[in-house]
């Protein structure tokens, strides 16, 4: 398996914006299509977004906020893990574990020292996820009531698990 980021282009982007998380998973992920409206309803917030791909499927999305300037309550960052969706045929294979590294990685050759991310609070989300993850409660949360959470970097590879996400 060798999950790499991709750009998105007119060639990927319907299989792109067709990835789905699981059913009963809305209220806690938003669409691809969402996620790009969004990018561009923020263009502040520096979106950073990628496919994920599995050797040569897509399986997921993936968006950061690079290194931006935080204008709380609207602006979390500087380096905010904004997305993450891993379709509902390819969820529980480690393919989110591995995007949040490679996420880290990237942004801690940029100079960050922490990654922030928020999630939707109530059974079946993702806390759990990034908790395992080594994710903390910031003590926040956003305007609309997800929680903030930080991965302080370099972050501890022992806190990933290949049976995760």
């Amino acid at each position: 398996m060798v999950v790499t980021l991709r750009e998105i282009t007119d060639a990927n982007r319907e299989a792109i914006l067709a990835l789905r998380v699981a059913p009963g998973q809305e209220r806690f992920v938003s669409s691809v299509r969402d996620a790009l409206r969004e990018a561009v309803e923020y263009p502040h917030a520096k979106p950073w977004y990628r496919a994920v791909y599995v050797d040569d499927e897509p399986v997921g999305f993936v968006m950061v906020s690079w290194n931006v300037e935080p204008q709380p309550p609207e602006i979390i960052g500087p380096w905010f893990l904004w997305k993450l969706l891993i379709d509902q045929r390819h969820q529980g294979h480690g393919y989110g574990v591995e995007v949040v590294r490679q996420i880290a990685e990237l942004v801690q050759g940029e100079g960050a020292t922490e990654l922030l991310t928020s999630y939707v609070p109530g059974d079946g989300g993702p806390a759990g996820f990034y908790q395992r993850l080594g994710f903390v409660p910031t003590g926040a949360c956003d305007p609309d009531g997800e929680v903030i959470m930080r991965l302080t970097l370099p972050w501890p590879r022992s806190a990933s698990s290949p049976t995760s996400e």
